[in-house]
């Protein structure tokens, strides 16, 4: 992304549009955790290995006489988003389809495909839950996790190109994939199998992807991303999980969502984003990999 200089009072106009984005969010989080706390146990109790820094022991509610401080994790991206001329790729619409559904199911497990401009502020917005990403450039997991050491990233590996996504297409049709399991033992090449033990053995309750690259024929492409996102979902124990596919005006990301995560299970969608929402199989093994 271009390090274009821009004129104060545009500098001004985008810090204060950022500032109050993220208050709002605040206040979001204050009602949300409230009601989380009373309704249901964290779901990070599950197996859970994480580089986050350990967060004052405060109640849901920071502004209670015992505990008025920020959470760090909202206080980082605030400082993050004021102080950079950078800001995330996704639309204030499309972000809000995602910020949404957190509202409704924060603190919970996040996965996101691709670490960028926008990770301090999925963290935020998933205050006290678990948010990991997924990213494919060693050298870029370094450069940000020098400045932001809390964020949790793990470097993976991609073996397709954005070429093979008509032949993928078709095998992605077989049989096999239609098998709902462990992406680790799926027979289906669009299955991807490298992942940390971790991202498996976790049942997560988001996944956004937004990565790897996917806008010229030698990029890795994310056609194994959205199917193994419709994996995970759909082999979880029970419930649902919430997937986001950004990108969708590229004709991988349109084709590969409606086809692995399914037209019958889509919610919304906004500008570039849409949001399926995929029920457990596993409670139902009748059900069909799409409805």
């Amino acid at each position: 992304m271009s390090m274009r200089s821009r004129p104060p009072l545009s500098i001004n106009l985008k810090l204060i549009l950022l500032l109050f984005f993220f208050l709002s969010i605040f206040m979001l989080v204050i009602r949300s955790g409230l009601q989380s706390s009373q309704n249901r146990p964290s779901p990070v109790a599950q197996t859970h290995v994480s580089n986050l820094t350990e967060e004052p022991a405060c109640p849901s509610l920071p502004f209670t006489p015992s505990c008025t401080k920020t959470p760090p994790s909202l206080a980082n991206a605030l400082i993050h988003y004021a102080t950079t001329n950078i800001t995330p790729q996704q639309t204030l619409k499309e972000i809000s389809v995602s910020a949404r559904v957190l509202e409704r199911k924060s603190p919970c497990n996040f996965l996101v495909f691709g670490l960028g401009h926008d990770s301090l502020m999925w963290t935020a917005l998933n205050h006290g839950g678990r948010t990991v990403f997924l990213e494919e450039d060693k050298a870029w997991i370094d450069q940000i996790q020098e400045r932001v050491p809390s964020l949790e990233a793990y470097n993976v590996q991609y073996d397709t190109k954005v070429h093979q996504a008509e032949e993928l297409m078709k095998m992605g049709m077989e049989e096999e994939c239609k098998t709902v399991g462990d992406p680790r033992f799926s027979k289906c090449q669009l299955a991807l199998k490298g992942f940390p033990t971790e991202i498996y053995d976790m049942e997560w309750d988001l996944i956004m992807v937004d990565a790897p690259t996917g806008y010229f024929n030698e990029a890795p492409g994310r056609m194994s991303a959205i199917y193994t996102a419709g994996l995970m979902a759909r082999n979880r124990q029970e419930g649902d999980t919430d997937v986001f596919v950004h990108d969708v005006d590229r004709v991988v990301e349109d084709k590969f969502s409606m086809a692995f995560l399914c037209e019958g299970y889509l919610r919304k969608q906004e500008g570039r984003i849409r949001h399926f929402t995929i029920p457990s199989h596993r409670t139902r093994g009748s059900r069909p990999f799409c409805p």
